[in-house]
C-alpha cells in the first residue's frame, strides 16, 4: 500500500490545495456578474471548469519545469521521481479536455474563453514564464478569462459590468505572480529563466508588484459603482483583502534589497488568502455578502491549513531559512 499511498500525495501536492480554492471561486464571482438567476448546474460549471484548468496547469507547469526543479526544488514530486513526467502530461491533457466539455455543456461561446486560457497555460509554463514581466501578466490574464467564463457560464455573453472586475484580477494576479518570483532568484538564475527579479533586481520587482497591486485595488474601488447587488459586502470585503495585502506588502517593501526566501515566501503566502477574499468580495457584489461569506469561510480556513502543513516543504528542499538567517542580495542595487 506504500506505493499508492505516495503516489497519492504525489498528486495532492501538484494540486496546491491552498491554492486550489481560488479559481473556482473568481467564476462564481463572475457568473454572480451575470445579473441573471444562475441554476446549480450553471454554478457547478463556473466552479468546476476554473478548477480543472488550475490543476491541468499545475501538472504542465511542473512537467515543463522539471529540470529547473531538480537543481533547486529536487523533492517535488517529478523530480523526486514519485510522480512520472508522463502521467503529469496525460492527467494535465485529461483535465483540458474536461475543462472543453464543461464549456461546451455550458454555453458553446465559452469554448473559445476556455481554449484561450488553456492556451495561455501552455505558453505561460513553456514560454513566458522565464520572460519576464509578460510571464506574471499572463497569469493575470488567465483570471480574468476565468471572470468572463464564469459570467459565460450563466449567459451568452459577459455583461460589460464584468470587464472591470475582470481587469482588478488581472492587476492582482500579475502582481501576485510577480511576488511569488521573488524567494526562487537563484534557483531561476542557475536553470536560465529572465524573471523580474533576476533581470531587474529584487527591488524593482517589489516596487513594479506594489504598483500593480494598488492598481487592482484602484480599480476595484472605482468599480463600486457597477455592484449589481450588495455594495456594503462588497466594500467590507474588499477592504478586508486590501488590508492583507498591506500586510504582504509591508513585510517585503521593508527590506526590498536583501529578501529571505522564507520571507518573501510568507508574503505571498497572506496573498494566497487575501485572494480569496477578493474573490469573495465580488461574490458579494453579485450574490449578497452571506452566500459570500458562507463560501469563503471554510475555503480560507483549508487554504490556511494546508499552506502551514504543506507550502514550505513544497517550496524549500529544507526547512525554510529564519528571517535573521542569510538572505538574497539584489544583484541590481
Amino acid at each position: 500500500m506504500a506505493a499508492p499511498r505516495t503516489a497519492l500525495l504525489a498528486h495532492l501536492q501538484t494540486w496546491r490545495p491552498y491554492t486550489l480554492w481560488y479559481p473556482g471561486l473568481v467564476g462564481l464571482a463572475g457568473a454572480t456578474l451575470a445579473g441573471a438567476h444562475p441554476t446549480t448546474g450553471q454554478l457547478m460549471v463556473a466552479w468546476a471548469a476554473p478548477t480543472l484548468g488550475w490543476v491541468a496547469g499545475h501538472y504542465l507547469g511542473d512537467y515543463y519545469d522539471r529540470d529547473l526543479d531538480a537543481l533547486s526544488k529536487p523533492q517535488r514530486p517529478i523530480p523526486s521521481g514519485r510522480l512520472s513526467p508522463r502521467t503529469a502530461v496525460a492527467t494535465g491533457i485529461g483535465c483540458i479536455v474536461a475543462v472543453a466539455a464543461l464549456a461546451l455543456w455550458a454555453n458553446w461561446r465559452a469554448v473559445a474563453v476556455a481554449a484561450a486560457a488553456m492556451a495561455g497555460i501552455v505558453a505561460y509554463s513553456r514560454v513566458l514564464k522565464g520572460r519576464g514581466l509578460p510571464g506574471n501578466l499572463i497569469r493575470g490574464v488567465l483570471t480574468a478569462l476565468t471572470v468572463l467564463f464564469g459570467a459565460m457560464a450563466v449567459q451568452p455573453w459577459p455583461p460589460w459590468r464584468a470587464l472591470p472586475f475582470a481587469l482588478v484580477f488581472l492587476a492582482h494576479d500579475t502582481a501576485s505572480n510577480l511576488v511569488g518570483t521573488l524567494r526562487d532568484v537563484d534557483g531561476d538564475r542557475e536553470g536560465g529563466y529572465g524573471t523580474v527579479p533576476v533581470r531587474r533586481g529584487l527591488r524593482r520587482a517589489t516596487h513594479t508588484a506594489a504598483a500593480l497591486y494598488l492598481a487592482a485595488v484602484a480599480v476595484a474601488c472605482a468599480a463600486t459603482g457597477l455592484v449589481p447587488r450588495d455594495t456594503a459586502g462588497y466594500l467590507v470585503l474588499l477592504s478586508a483583502a486590501a488590508l492583507c495585502g498591506a500586510g504582504a506588502f509591508g513585510l517585503l517593501l521593508r527590506s526590498p534589497g536583501h529578501l529571505a526566501p522564507a520571507l518573501a515566501l510568507r508574503a505571498h503566502a497572506v496573498l494566497v488568502a487575501e485572494r480569496l477574499v477578493l474573490a469573495a468580495a465580488v461574490v458579494a457584489a453579485g450574490a449578497g455578502a452571506a452566500p459570500a461569506l458562507a463560501l469563503l469561510t471554510p475555503l480560507l480556513a483549508v487554504s490556511v491549513i494546508t499552506q502551514s502543513r504543506m507550502r514550505s516543504r513544497h517550496e524549500f528542499p529544507a526547512p525554510p531559512l529564519a528571517d535573521g538567517g542569510p538572505t538574497l542580495p539584489d544583484p541590481r542595487p
